[in-house]
């Protein structure tokens, strides 16, 4: 899950600005599925507030915007129930379309937020960073699990027609960022990832990983549980 392209923005700007310690005001793009540190995000982009967003992010000299799941309510046009916890998205590439745009950009670290500003004209908000889950490489065998799990139900999700990623797509070396990259590629629903999004300890997301996908496994086709190495460890 490696991405290629030149960085867009290298012009300082303040439309990140820091108030207080720890607080930090940026713009926000609620969407309709959960983004997780280290996973990739690509956006068409055609509302005129977020293309205003957008022109203003390019502007920064390190252009990041926040990426909450609507919890209730359309993608576009506003109105909608917003989640607290999300992740900030570093804009890496940018491809301009007659009528619209193309973005792509990254999890990066997650956030809450504390307060939603008025909109100006796109979503605003104040938020906290969240702590970056810490790696112990106790939880080698785990993370190696997860893995062998998501990829043979990923499988069984392509076979069907229902996959977003390929079950043979490659991950990153540093363990931290995979265990992330897995919980993206897994075919679970939103409110199963939003739940991955809010853990607290690597080796709760790992094994959140594990149970959630195996539980999906029978919709997909079944699974056998004895054909799996890494089955009751």
């Amino acid at each position: 899950m490696r991405e290629s392209g030149e960085p867009v923005g290298n012009r300082p700007s303040g439309f990140i600005r820091w108030l207080t310690e720890g607080v930090t005001q940026v713009a926000m793009f609620p969407l309709g599925s959960v983004l997780f540190p280290h996973a990739p995000l690509a956006l068409r982009i055609f509302e005129p507030r977020y293309l205003t967003m957008l022109g203003r992010l390019l502007d920064e000299e390190d252009p990041q915007f926040g990426v909450v799941l609507i919890e209730r309510g359309p993608e576009a046009g506003g109105g909608d129930q917003r989640s607290s916890l999300g992740t900030m998205a570093r804009l890496a590439q940018v491809q301009v379309g007659k009528d619209d745009i193309f973005v792509l950009a990254v999890g990066d670290q997650r956030v809450r937020v504390d307060t939603w500003l008025d909109d100006d004209p796109h979503p605003v908000a104040e938020v906290t960073a969240v702590d970056a889950l810490s790696w112990d490489d106790a939880l080698t065998p785990l993370r190696t699990e997860a893995e062998s799990i998501v990829r043979r139900v990923l499988g069984k999700a392509d076979s069907a027609g229902l996959a977003s990623y390929d079950p043979n797509i490659e991950l990153s070396e540093d363990p931290i960022e995979s265990a992330w990259q897995l919980a993206a590629i897994a075919p679970l629903g939103e409110l199963d990832r939003f739940t991955l999004l809010q853990s607290t300890t690597m080796g709760g997301l790992l094994r959140q990983i594990i149970d959630m996908t195996l539980d999906i496994e029978p919709v997909l086709g079944g699974g056998d549980a004895a054909s799996d190495p890494f089955s009751g460890m």
